[in-house]
């Protein structure tokens, strides 16, 4: 399936809602499993991912299948680590291929008992009833470098182990506002933590049940920053965002004037608008704390024209596909360029530096491959206000944000061919 699209104005002026974020969402889910009686979560995002994970949640049945749904297998690998009984946890043929490694084994050091079925250090994983689950010891060891959903996984679980958990960082860490805002949300629910240098500790105690209301997601809020930057002008209301946020990717209002938007606060959201000026001939970011938005942020460098010079990018390439392969690979059919830095420029920090050059030139109606990753389609999409442009297989939006197609038409983007 080709989704055909573009903008026949340039004008965009509307008001959306935003649904409920993923991250909280599944963060809630989990917690609600864990604590001693439910309790209501209002808005909670109708993402794929998080109804699937919902539903794994809920099931008796022995074999859980998480699709393609990282944040859903990892959380659930903790989790039923925990849990009387045998499961097997697999996955899509891509999330296989996705490791698992560092998490299996912090876990198998609490006591929890897990097989590899097929590769070792990958899914799918045969996990039994835990053996002694936190007594033989509550302190572990963990690379922080890989993906912060490990260490959110292991968090979650922590105060409903015996002795608590005492948690050691090891290498830079990656991903650090989504740790903070597990703990954010765990301390929401009566549990309390230290995090001094590299450890992490939460003592033994039990999630306090109270309702609780999912914040807008900041993620797809990326991609209407994007509209407004490429757009000829912008009056556009989201709904459902909060301004002192603890979602990493809320950094977009900061970062955004940089390249023409400007964020006005209002109640129950914000509005987004065309900010006059000349754009900055180079945009620098580091995206360790908030890397689900480089994608949208290469797109926009590209359309506007401004250099980009992009660090953080270490876990793109173990997400829903190689991130940094697949944008250099689609940026490239606009004209623009993604290019690995020489290794001088990383002397100082020993870290990957990317640039984005190049002006993005719309033609001959390009096709953008999305790789199976549902930020791939979302962060081209705005590129159909430069002229018409192809989208290859557009339902993979369903994995965080269903209604993108739909909301896009309400703001004047038409189906093309």
């Amino acid at each position: 399936m080709i989704q055909g699209l573009y903008h026949p104005t340039r004008r965009i002026e509307g008001e959306l809602t935003l649904a409920g974020s993923k991250s909280i969402s599944n963060r809630a889910l989990i917690i609600r499993a864990l604590s001693p009686d439910p309790f209501p979560i209002h808005r909670l995002a109708n993402a794929n991912d998080t109804q699937l994970l919902e539903a794994l949640l809920a099931t008796t049945d022995t074999l859980r299948d998480a699709g393609p749904a990282g944040t859903t297998f990892r959380f659930l690998t903790a989790y039923l680590s925990l849990q009387p009984g045998e499961q097997i946890l697999t996955g899509s043929e891509r999330m296989k291929q996705r490791p698992i490694g560092a998490l299996v084994e912090a876990l198998r050091s609490l006591g929890a008992r897990i097989d590899y079925l097929e590769k070792e250090g990958y899914p799918p994983l045969r996990i039994g009833e835990p053996d002694n689950m936190g007594l033989k010891t509550n302190e572990i060891t963990i690379p922080a470098n890989t993906s912060s959903q490990y260490i959110t996984a292991l968090l979650l679980i922590a105060p409903t182990l015996p002795n608590g958990l005492k948690l050691h960082l090891t290498g830079h860490i990656v991903s650090r506002s989504y740790i903070e805002l597990t703990l954010q949300l765990m301390k929401y629910f009566g549990v309390q933590h230290q995090w001094e240098g590299a450890v992490i500790s939460v003592p033994p105690q039990a999630y306090q049940p109270r309702p609780f209301t999912v914040e807008a997601d900041w993620s797809a809020a990326s991609y209407y920053y994007s509209i407004a930057a490429l757009a000829g002008s912008t009056n556009l209301v989201l709904k459902g965002l909060f301004e002192n946020s603890a979602q990493g990717d809320a950094v977009l209002a900061k970062i955004m004037p940089q390249l023409g938007v400007h964020t006005e606060w209002i109640p129950d959201g914000l509005r987004l608008s065309k900010k006059e000026g000349t754009l900055p001939p180079v945009f620098e970011w580091d995206f360790l704390d908030c890397p689900d938005i480089a994608q949208t942020l290469a797109v926009v460098c590209g359309a506007v024209g401004v250099q980009g010079l992009f660090t953080g990018l270490e876990t793109l390439r173990i997400k829903e596909t190689d991130r940094i392969a697949a944008l250099k690979q689609e940026l490239a059919k606009v004209g623009v360029k993604l290019s690995a830095l020489p290794a001088r420029f990383s002397k100082r920090d020993n870290r990957e530096h990317y640039l984005i050059s190049e002006k993005a030139e719309v033609k001959a109606e390009p096709l953008f491959q999305t790789y199976e990753d549902h930020r791939m389609a979302m962060a081209f999409a705005p590129l159909a206000l430069l002229g018409p442009i192809q989208i290859e297989a557009p339902q993979v939006v369903e994995k965080s944000y269903p209604d993108f197609w739909r909301d896009l038409r309400s703001l004047g983007f038409e189906d093309w061919g």
